[in-house]
């Protein structure tokens, strides 16, 4: 993670691995329809180990989810609401754990949640291994364009008090960069905002995505 700012406003920017596992966790178990909020789909997708080819010889594996054992409506609803208790938290900067929360073999956090608890039992080596890749991907990606992606912050800003002919007032604004097929931004919290690697990565379409949400802010 890193934090850009003042003592009056600040703007931080990170790719959570626990968010990640939770969206991991959601398309291994097949959740993308009933999963709010209804982000994108991940790309890359993520593929559960427990797929088989396609077809004899052609090498292609089968990225479609494997539900659970005696899944019914009833138990995708439950597990649903169970990963949306999850998401709010993994999404959320100051609720987020210093620490992973997800602790194998038994995963005792989600005692309480015995159906998500049981799908990340289910998911839980293609999803580490997934959410482990791309965690390093956007640590890789972030020191090396860690001077353009501080400017494309700070210079925004900096333009909205020019604008002004004052100094920003108060605000806060945590951006999850997330892996994402979709281009675009999705608000996932009071003052969080979940972003599609693919717009972190434009420089020219970041600024223009932020300038008329700072200047709401400001």
């Amino acid at each position: 993670m890193f934090v850009e700012g003042t003592l009056r406003w600040q703007v931080t920017e990170d790719c959570p691995w626990d968010l990640l596992m939770a969206l991991a966790i959601r398309d291994l178990a097949g959740l993308a329809g009933r999963a709010r909020p209804e982000l994108p789909a991940l790309q890359p997708a993520v593929a559960s180990v427990l797929s088989r080819p396609s077809a004899p010889g052609d090498g292609r594996t089968r990225t479609r989810p494997v539900p659970l054992a005696g899944s019914s409506a009833a138990a995708a609803d439950a597990l649903a609401e169970q990963w949306q208790a999850w998401f709010e938290v993994a999404s959320d900067r100051h609720r987020r754990l210093v620490g992973p929360l997800l602790h194998p073999p038994h995963f005792e956090a989600f005692d309480r949640a015995i159906d998500l608890q049981d799908a990340i039992i289910m998911h839980y080596d293609a999803a580490s291994r997934w959410a482990d890749a791309r965690h390093a991907e956007y640590v890789a990606a972030s020191l090396a364009q860690h001077a353009r992606r501080a400017a494309d912050i700070v210079e925004v800003v900096r333009e909205r008090e020019h604008e002004l002919r004052r100094q920003a007032g108060y605000f806060r604004l945590d951006i999850d960069v997330l892996p994402l097929a979709e281009k675009g931004a999705w608000i996932v919290g009071p003052h969080t905002v979940a972003l599609s690697a693919s717009l972190r990565d434009d420089s020219v379409a970041f600024r223009g995505w932020l300038r008329p949400l700072v200047a709401a802010l400001v």
